[in-house]
């Protein structure tokens, strides 16, 4: 089931978050993503949260800010189980476009974006990483 974010989720969602981007960035430093844990922990009180829970248990979660999709992270042993597919369903009945930033060398990441209908747009370098990210974009078909 999805639902919205609570405060009382913090804790659960930043630990999602942070293997999250560990197992799907194994090219950046896993200090990087520690030392961003207390900024993002901040920042998800201005995002919209939505989280996927089954029996009481959240696995996952997605998170905007606007019509960006800041990101889909979901629990290792619960991934390619349909969460993120289910997660990502939820916020495009909402949206009408979305749009996301992903690491060109993540392609588990580009793959599943690219079979959910989102095309690449632009591909820069992300300063703060120095790895190549794609901005993507979806539209809602009318």
């Amino acid at each position: 089931m999805v639902r919205r974010f609570k405060k009382s989720d913090t804790d659960k969602v930043m630990q999602i978050w942070l293997n999250g981007n560990e197992d799907a960035h194994p090219f950046i430093p896993k200090e990087y993503w520690r030392s961003n844990f207390s900024m993002v922990r901040e920042q998800l009180l201005q995002a919209e949260i939505f989280v996927c829970e089954t029996e009481g248990e959240i696995h996952g979660f997605i998170g905007v800010v606007g019509e960006y999709i800041a990101g889909i992270f979901v629990e290792r042993e619960y991934r390619s189980c349909g969460i993120g597919k289910q997660l990502l369903e939820y916020v495009k009945r909402i949206y009408g476009i979305l749009s996301l930033s992903v690491y060109q060398k993540n392609e588990r990441a580009v793959a599943f974006y690219s079979r959910e209908g989102f095309s690449i747009l632009s591909k820069e370098l992300d300063e703060d990483t120095k790895e190549t990210e794609y901005t993507m974009i979806w539209k809602k078909k009318r």
